[in-house]
């Protein structure tokens, strides 16, 4: 039986409100904060990456150009990051057989990461891998195509956690350093991850 299909999804069409200035176009060791994440999604051995867009479209478009991937607009990404999921599942259900949700503004996620929980579930077929930064659970998180029609149905900025946490019981758990998870809202984050990669 050959592996079952899966599509990273990265999320990139927010509004980067909090920051003040579009977050995905700031400098992380010489590429923007967008690019490094759609790379190592890219580098994940997926069968397929989608990145979705929507605020700045075009200057995000530019970041990840000759990059592996597929790129699409999510017209009502003002309505929030539901309407993103939704947009994804929507170009890849006739195709994969799972997507794996990555956030375009947690920079220290790698491609190891994301092809663990892809190998996890291609090993258990589990309709859930969730990861773990301590107790606190964060993408990269990976949805069989059962759960597809609940992702579909969700709204707001919280929607794909309630299926997550319908769903929970069911996961298998991949488990990851604390500081891998930090996610850039704000000025003081973006310093913070940039100090972290140049101690690395």
């Amino acid at each position: 039986m050959p592996p079952r299909s899966v599509a990273a999804v990265v999320l990139a069409a927010g509004a980067s409100t909090r920051m003040g200035r579009n977050k995905l176009l700031l400098d992380l060791g010489g590429e923007t904060m967008v690019r490094r994440v759609v790379r190592a999604a890219a580098g994940a051995g997926v069968d397929q990456v989608l990145v979705v867009l929507g605020h700045e479209e075009p200057l995000v478009r530019a970041e990840v150009a000759g990059l592996a991937c597929t790129l699409v607009v999510n017209p009502d990404h003002a309505q929030g990051a539901a309407t993103s999921v939704r947009t994804a599942v929507g170009h890849v259900a006739a195709t994969a057989h799972a997507i794996v949700v990555v956030l375009a503004d947690m920079p220290l996620v790698t491609a190891d990461m994301i092809a663990t929980v892809v190998a996890r579930y291609r090993e258990t077929a589990a309709p859930l891998v969730l990861s773990y930064y301590g107790a606190v659970q964060a993408p990269p998180t990976l949805f069989d195509r059962a759960l597809f029609d609940e992702l579909l149905a969700i709204s707001g900025e919280r929607g794909a956690k309630e299926v997550v946490r319908r769903h929970e019981p069911e996961a298998v758990v991949v488990h990851w350093p604390e500081s891998a998870r930090r996610d850039v809202d704000l000025p003081a984050d973006y310093e913070g991850v940039r100090s972290d990669l140049g101690k690395a």
